[in-house]
């Protein structure tokens, strides 16, 4: 049983990807143009073979290898290669081999039942290709959430002829909280993976509470120490892997082999999974906002990145930080050596009757706020880290469809005096009580914009019953009328709530159809086995005290928080944009007043421009004689001294 839930878990977790990889192709077409690759297959360890395609550039006898090794059809590349090639092979300095796995499209006959594995496997096509005359020894690998996913298990298996991987929104853990967060089944996620046809529900249901299994399949998806080639992970602050890939991305940096402990990256922007529509990792839009400068970096840092490993090319890979990540709100790239980073406070923020949130605990010893929830009216999902195709992704305003409700609780700051700025996890801390023996909390967590819109920036769920434990030994109905703590803690981000805005904590009792809404009857959560079930479901009337008593609260960690949130502080910025750019950079000063030096450095500190500004708003500078590589801006107007960075691909 145990083997059979893992494989079922993988196959499951694979196919989550389907949608994202065709949209990726899709919206990647610079032509109509089909390529045209050499068709081979690859011998397997059991005799088996594995179906590849071949894509060499013309003219090129031998070279560095990318690996994509993908469940979803290898011949969708035909329409365009990633990282920003599309149809424009012959472009590129590096030879794609797009491999079927094993049991699927071309390679459908060399199906198996669970030995050798799929880390076996890219063993096999990693040497394989070594082997080939136009191979020049160096593989890499490369693909988003199941085609990176396949990468940790390839790199486990240590093929000698493995240079690098580079996953995109994938870790290679398989989580009961990645299914159950706080023991809440996260309903669309998993009927996304049953409308593939993979029934993944059936062995979920069979496990909602944290057992042996789950201990089993953790323990046997969670390898640090297995890693020995460099990994540079891409991610997302409105993808839902997230929350798994910054924890490995921490222990490879730990634990994994210990020549390449000090070559681990990890990218993070302000991107949503992907899958569906067109926001994807990459992109500027995501949601209902726009990032500046957030499009293509993943593709212009992969591209840095294999340039180095895999060509030898000295372009100052070496030298970026560990952590590069997108400060949301302030619009900017950002470096750290650590994640999280080290300079942030945790402040407490507390929940007033009125509605409001401050840093002073209540002076009553009384207050508190209710609200019904009736799991027949659920409050919708709107936005966030989904997945099924008829859910939007990212961020989006909660104010119409969320807030507008009478089964929910609105507490807000005043409006910011100064900027706040946010890196991290938020810790929220709830004193609750419900007339039901089970019921949920679930919170989102949104950024007001002067003009009213409630921008989601993350959400979390808790069912009560789970408040001491995922285990079904640790779980216990409530008790009428009786306090609770209710603990949730969100995925980590990167926000900066501007001068303006206001912060505002949504407190309601669901999130549906993202999480199963709770029946509140305390009987069985999912009867007949079913994602859905509304079987004798009960109205709840939940409370949340607000009190110096039982206070309410959120703790975040933030950067350069005085005592007041109304203390106006002014924090000039630059824009600099397009970011990454091939031929120019355009900035804009933020005081057309002031005089301005600006300077650009490359990954190796030497100064390669300057210029002396006045009285003007919009700079153009002319980029393309630069090397491909990672530079810092750095302007300065006397006193103080501001910088960015940008990407010349």
């Amino acid at each position: 049983m145990f083997v059979f839930m893992k494989n079922d878990i993988e196959i499951g977790m694979h196919l989550k990807a389907l949608f994202l990889l065709i949209t990726l192709l899709l919206f990647r077409l610079s032509t109509y143009a089909i390529l045209t690759p050499l068709i081979d297959s690859i011998p397997l360890k059991d005799g088996r073979h594995m179906a590849v395609d071949i894509y060499k550039p013309t003219g090129m006898l031998n070279g560095p290898v990318i690996l994509i090794q993908t469940p979803y059809n290898r011949q969708l590349y035909r329409f365009g290669l990633p990282m920003g090639i599309g149809n424009n092979l012959n472009s590129s300095n590096y030879i794609f081999v797009v491999a079927d796995w094993r049991g699927f499209y071309g390679s459908k006959k060399a199906a198996y039942p669970g030995s050798p594995t799929m880390g076996d496997d890219g063993y096999s096509a990693v040497e394989w290709i070594a082997s080939q005359t136009w191979s020049n020894g160096k593989v890499g690998t490369w693909g988003p959430s199941a085609l990176g996913r396949v990468q940790y298990q390839t790199a486990a298996k240590n093929p000698p002829h493995l240079t690098c991987i580079c996953p995109l929104v994938a870790a290679p853990q398989y989580d009961y909280n990645e299914y159950f967060p706080n023991g809440n089944l996260r309903t669309e996620y998993v009927q996304q993976l049953d409308q593939l046809g993979f029934g993944l529900s059936k062995t979920l249901m069979a496990h909602p509470y944290y057992d042996n299994t789950w201990t089993f399949v953790e323990a046997a998806n969670n390898y640090p120490d297995s890693i020995r080639v460099p990994c540079f992970m891409i991610g997302g602050w409105y993808d839902h892997t997230i929350e798994f890939m910054l924890p490995f991305f921490n222990q490879i940096r730990n634990s994994s082999a210990v020549n390449v402990r000090d070559k681990h990256k990890i990218l993070v922007g302000p991107w949503v999974h992907g899958g569906h529509g067109t926001a994807q990792v990459g992109t500027n839009v995501q949601g209902e906002l726009t990032y500046p400068n957030s499009a293509a970096w993943n593709d212009s840092m992969a591209m840095l990145y294999f340039d180095y490993y895999l060509r030898s090319q000295n372009n100052g890979w070496d030298l970026n930080a560990f952590v590069t990540y997108y400060q949301m709100g302030d619009n900017k790239w950002q470096r750290s050596a650590i994640w999280p980073p080290n300079n942030t406070t945790d402040i407490l923020f507390y929940l007033h009757k009125d509605g409001s949130i401050d840093n002073a605990k209540s002076i009553s010893t009384t207050d508190s706020l209710s609200f019904n929830y009736d799991p027949t009216n659920p409050s919708p999902t709107v936005g966030g880290s989904t997945l099924r195709n008829d859910l939007v992704q990212g961020p989006y305003d909660q104010v119409a469809k969320v807030e507008s409700r009478n089964d929910i609780l609105i507490f807000s700051t005043a409006t910011l005096g100064k900027d706040v700025v946010l890196k991290g996890s938020v810790k929220i801390h709830l004193i609750v009580s419900s007339d039901k023996l089970d019921t949920d909390f679930d919170v989102r967590l949104t950024d007001v914009y002067p003009d009213g819109r409630s921008m989601l920036v993350l959400d979390k769920s808790m069912r009560m019953r789970f408040r001491n434990g995922l285990t079904f030994a640790s779980t216990s109905m409530l008790v009428a009328g009786k306090v609770y703590d209710c603990e949730l803690e969100l995925p980590a981000t990167c926000i900066t709530f501007l001068a303006g805005h206001k912060i505002r904590l949504d407190i309601s009792s669901s999130n549906y159809p993202r999480f199963n809404r709770n029946m509140n009857n305390g009987g069985a959560m999912y009867p007949g086995n079913s994602l859905d079930s509304l079987l004798n479901p009960l109205v709840a009337k939940n409370t949340v005290y607000v009190n110096s008593v039982n206070a309410s609260l959120m703790t975040m960690p933030l950067v350069g928080y005085s005592s007041s949130i109304n203390t106006p502080t002014m924090q000039p910025q630059f824009l600099l944009y397009p970011n990454p750019s091939s031929e120019f950079i355009n900035i804009e000063l933020p005081n057309i007043n002031l005089h301005y030096t600006i300077k650009i450095y490359n990954a190796l500190g030497a100064l390669v421009y300057a210029k002396a500004i006045s009285k003007q708003n919009n700079v153009p500078i002319a980029v393309g004689h630069l090397v491909k590589g990672m530079y810092v801006v750095q302007l300065s107007d006397g006193t103080q001294v501001l910088t960015q960075h940008f990407v010349k691909p």
